[in-house]
């Protein structure tokens, strides 16, 4: 089965042709040439990979990924915009986007980095360890459903697949030094500028979640990485 992508691009001519080389490459795309056509869309089908062009009449696609946000956590987000200020870039990866590619760009290299989000998001991120659930502080941690519960009052915390990989690499770490650059190699893929920010939003997140719990604290360990720390 196809491996379906919601695209959405106000330039119709340009949108058209994007989709076609997609097609070429064996992919299922949908089209929506503005960001309210592109909810429909989103709440209408099912897909595998989501594409929105930035600036879009209507509704941005900075909002379209936020309000997709609220209820998915997973679906892979590729942005793409004709600007490259990293104030936008960080913006993006703070919304959930899995990758931001600047027009214009290389065909080859659009493919390429398309299939490495998929292979990430299918995956869903397997590691050499067969360990599946762990018991950090008073939470009992499920990776392959993404489910962080704490164990006093029940509740529970559906993580997105990112902040569930981030969270296991943690887990096989604990109160071990998790580097830096091991962790965006493992979960990005590349180790450089923009995705350094996405994943100390990361942290933030699960720092957050954690925070039930007053004997769990992820630490900064400067110019290295973190530490999740639990104390007894």
């Amino acid at each position: 089965m196809a491996v379906k992508i919601l695209l959405v691009e106000d330039d119709r001519n340009f949108g058209d042709v994007f989709k076609s080389y997609l097609e070429m490459n064996d992919y299922d795309v949908t089209l929506a040439t503005d960001g309210e056509a592109g909810a429909e869309e989103f709440k209408a089908g099912s897909y595998d990979l989501c594409i929105f062009d930035v600036m879009m009449p209507k509704k941005d696609g900075f909002t379209l990924a936020k309000e997709i946000r609220e209820n998915d956590k997973t679906t892979p987000i590729i942005f793409l915009t004709a600007k490259a200020l990293k104030e936008d870039v960080i913006e993006g990866f703070k919304i959930g986007a899995d990758e931001y590619i600047t027009k214009p760009f290389n065909s080859e290299e659009l493919l390429y980095r398309v299939g490495a989000v998929l292979k990430r998001s299918f995956k869903d991120y397997q590691e050499e360890s067969d360990v599946t659930q762990f018991h950090v502080g008073q939470f009992l941690f499920d990776y392959p459903l993404r489910s962080l519960v704490f164990k006093p009052n029940n509740t529970e915390e559906k993580l997105s697949p990112k902040e569930a990989h981030l969270l296991r690499l943690f887990c096989l770490n604990k109160n071990g030094v998790l580097e830096r650059t091991v962790a965006l190699k493992k979960i990005w893929g590349e180790d450089n500028y923009f995705t350094a920010r996405s994943m100390d939003v990361f942290v933030t997140k699960l720092r957050k979640y954690l925070a039930k719990d007053v004997t769990l604290e992820i630490v900064n360990i400067h110019g290295n990485g973190f530490r999740l720390v639990e104390r007894k």
